[in-house]
């Protein structure tokens, strides 16, 4: 039998831009408990990407906000509508496809940015993650990638769409 479910911690605003998406984000980069490393990791990719879109001519008056609206953007073309997950049905298991909470789609859009971004070499972490915010927000990468495999996945078990309302 299952507990309680774990109660939602109050995440503060991230204190440059004063964004609590952005703030998840952060912590979802941060290894060791060096958040201000992280911190500094995400302000430098946006200062990046701020630079690239000054250089192209699409910069927004303060560049500050042309970063966090790529990572906006990114994160909300990144985020699955729906997903796969295992039902068991008569002793068979079976994908079933079902739609993805607000709070998981950006965990899930949070975990494929960053893993696209380690999975690059040979560069710094910021320049990695501006790249893939970058692409992510064009609608291109390996991030795109990931959301399209699983969304592929769903459309190839739509057939057993009708054993989501067994869910407990």
């Amino acid at each position: 039998m299952r507990g309680k479910p774990a109660k939602q911690r109050d995440i503060k605003p991230d204190p440059k831009f004063g964004s609590v998406t952005l703030a998840k984000f952060i912590n979802t980069l941060m290894t060791r408990g060096k958040k201000t490393v992280a911190q500094g990791v995400v302000y430098r990719a946006f200062d990046k990407i701020a630079q690239q879109g000054s250089a192209k001519g699409g910069s927004v008056p303060g560049g500050k906000k042309d970063g966090l609206k790529v990572f906006e953007e990114a994160v909300k073309n990144v985020s699955p509508q729906v997903e796969v997950r295992t039902r068991r049905v008569g002793g068979a298991n079976y994908q079933v496809p079902m739609p993805v909470r607000g709070e998981r789609q950006n965990a899930l859009a949070f975990r494929w940015i960053i893993g696209a971004a380690r999975n690059k070499t040979g560069q710094p972490m910021h320049l990695k993650l501006a790249t893939v915010l970058f692409d992510a927000s064009q609608g291109t990468g390996d991030a795109i990638k990931k959301r399209d495999d699983v969304h592929r996945m769903a459309e190839a078990n739509k057939a057993f769409a009708h054993f989501a309302r067994f869910s407990r």
